[in-house]
């Protein structure tokens, strides 16, 4: 770090504590100015402020370390932050941070500035220690400075929209050191420990004290999710405490962190323990490009599926078109490994919880100016949508994090790398023709991806998921998925929040170029992924934890069922703050 850098940390921490003691009462602070107005910022002119702020900490997340528990939260933090600071010039609206009433000649300036300094003041506390601080703080000062706000204006007391906007900042900061995620000493939980030693992935095979419970991987060369170089090979839990951090909707999750039990996974012993490490192995195989089988992955064949299950079949009509929608017929190789490799939120992501944020800024980009909040009344402009939007929508994948991480703690579930390798070596996955056989020394043989090789027999104690081999698997449990509740619970508030189920023209897309993989080459065509709905993303998000090897069924529908409650649950409170009824 440059000096350059290392004054920015120390200046940026300055003001930070400087805020949290002047709300205090313990310094003395100078009055602010009146609300400053400078022409707008010359990229994106369209963008609300608040739109400029998740921007902002969506690039900051994919500079930091992929923990997908801490970044929702601060999505989430963020986001109530501009809520209470918009608030604050409602009559009716009720504040969730702080809930302070106040006027003013300009409320939209006002607004505006309250809302940069409590985002700016909690973004920065947040991201000074994190990988990628440099770059992180050094976009926050220039959010500030395209909006003319002096970043040393830290005074937390008057009825300035500065002062406002730094007395919320100092109540997040506050509040996040004694919520549960132990931020201080780096949220990590100190009462952990794996039962199992670490699988090495580049060895045959797997030793385990309980086949039930979570493997650490060993890795000779460890790459983080965010692309990030991991000095300990050997995986660490991320989040096994969460179940504990405090929620917006959910209840209490009590001594036992769980604040949602689904009730646990299939056990070793157990046929489906058996069974749900084989439909992992058949996704594997589904990823082979030498195969000619194909597949329609139009809105019109896949989809529609009753919550908690893969049974759609898509949907003839576009319901904005009143069109069939047309058929898409691809390699199902070249879609499998398509899906898998989009949602795997890999290198220089946002993590799942910040991918629905863009996809969420997208939606809100084709609507225009069509801005009408559960789809009824009249229009709302564009700052009040965003924040409301962002307040509501993190406010569901804070707590998806808190319910799926809650049961991963709980519950401490192996992943499919260590199911697959186990069972395999003592001969137990149970046979399939053209998929799985016994070789003449009692282990099984499975026909699967393996890197550089394409599909193909394989033992299947070698066996490793679709992934980067520097990466492999995430750092924490498997049961259950993390993506499938994440995104359930998001599309529960989108569905909620534009009044419609439906992507705006019933279409919601993103193109895979040819040859633009990352971890095998391809696809030999562009793969058009498209979705009717939000729940039609949601649920490919879960499926591509399948075909990537990451997942279990039972952890993809386990986290939809959870999502749908986490995101009714949170759309349903966050109306009742919008109204100003708590």
């Amino acid at each position: 770090m440059g000096i350059f850098g290392a004054r920015r940390r120390v200046l940026a921490l300055a003001a930070s504590l400087a805020v949290a003691l002047a709300a205090a009462g313990t310094i003395a602070v100078r009055q602010a100015t009146a609300p400053v107005r400078c022409p707008p910022p010359t990229d994106h002119p369209q963008w609300s402020v608040a739109r400029r702020w998740d921007e902002a900490l969506l690039d900051a997340i994919r500079r930091a370390l992929p923990a997908p528990t801490v970044h929702a939260r601060n999505l989430f933090h963020t986001s109530a932050a501009m809520w209470d600071a918009w608030a604050a010039y409602d009559p009716t609206a009720t504040g969730y941070f702080v809930n302070e009433k106040h006027t003013a000649a300009d409320v939209e300036a006002a607004r505006d500035e309250s809302i940069s300094y409590a985002a700016y003041r909690v973004l920065t506390n947040r991201f000074i220690k994190w990988i990628g601080a440099d770059e992180s703080l050094s976009e926050f000062d220039n959010v500030m400075d395209s909006l003319c706000y002096p970043l040393d204006n830290t005074t937390t007391s008057g009825d300035s929209p500065a002062a406002v906007g730094n007395r919320i900042a100092a109540a997040v900061i506050a509040y996040g050191l004694s919520d549960g995620s132990n931020q201080a000493d780096g949220y990590v939980d100190p009462t952990y420990a794996p039962v199992n030693p670490p699988l090495v992935v580049a060895q045959t095979g797997t030793s385990m004290s309980d086949p039930n419970r979570w493997q650490p991987l060993q890795l000779e060369h460890m790459i983080s999710q965010n692309g990030i170089p991991v000095v300990n090979g050997v995986q660490q839990f991320v989040g096994s405490h969460w179940g504990g951090v405090r929620a917006f909707a959910l209840p209490s999750g009590g001594a036992e962190r769980l604040p949602l039990d689904p009730g646990p996974p299939p056990h070793y012993g157990d046929s489906a323990y058996a069974q749900e490490a084989l439909a992992v192995v058949r996704d594997s195989a589904a990823l082979d490009t030498t195969d000619a089988s194909t597949l329609d992955i139009s809105p019109g064949s896949l989809g529609n599926n009753t919550l908690g299950t893969n049974d759609g079949h898509g949907r003839p009509v576009n319901p904005f078109t009143n069109q069939p929608y047309a058929p898409d017929v691809v390699n199902r190789g070249d879609f499998a490994r398509s899906l898998a490799e989009f949602w795997a939120d890999g290198p220089n992501s946002e993590t799942p919880p910040g991918h629905w944020n863009v996809i969420a800024n997208t939606v809100s980009d084709q609507l225009g100016t069509n801005l009408k909040l559960a789809g009824t009344g009249a229009a709302v402009d564009r700052l009040q949508w965003d924040v409301k939007l962002y307040f509501a929508l993190n406010a569901a994948v804070h707590d998806a994090a808190i319910a799926a991480w809650g049961a991963k703690g709980h519950y401490d579930s192996v992943r499919p790398i260590s199911m697959i390798r186990y069972l395999g070596e003592q001969g137990q996955l149970p046979t399939e023709p053209g998929l799985v056989q016994v070789d003449a020394t009692g282990q099984d043989m499975i026909r699967a991806w393996h890197p550089g090789a394409g599909v193909g027999w394989i033992a299947a104690a070698d066996w490793v998921p679709y992934q980067a081999d520097t990466f492999v698997t995430p750092s924490f449990a498997g049961y259950f998925s993390g993506h499938s509740t994440f995104s359930r619970a998001a599309a529960e508030v989108l569905a909620g929040f534009t009044g419609s189920e439906y992507f705006p023209g019933g279409l919601g897309e993103y193109v895979v170029r040819a040859g633009t993989l990352k971890f095998e080459r391809g696809p030999s065509t562009d793969i058009s992924l498209r979705w009717a709905t939000y729940y039609d993303a949601a649920d490919q998000a879960g499926i591509s934890r399948l075909y990537g090897g990451i997942h279990i069924p039972i952890d993809d529908f386990t986290g939809r069922l959870v999502g749908s409650e986490c995101g009714k649950a949170a759309w349903t409170l966050a109306q009742r703050y919008f109204s100003g009824l708590l």
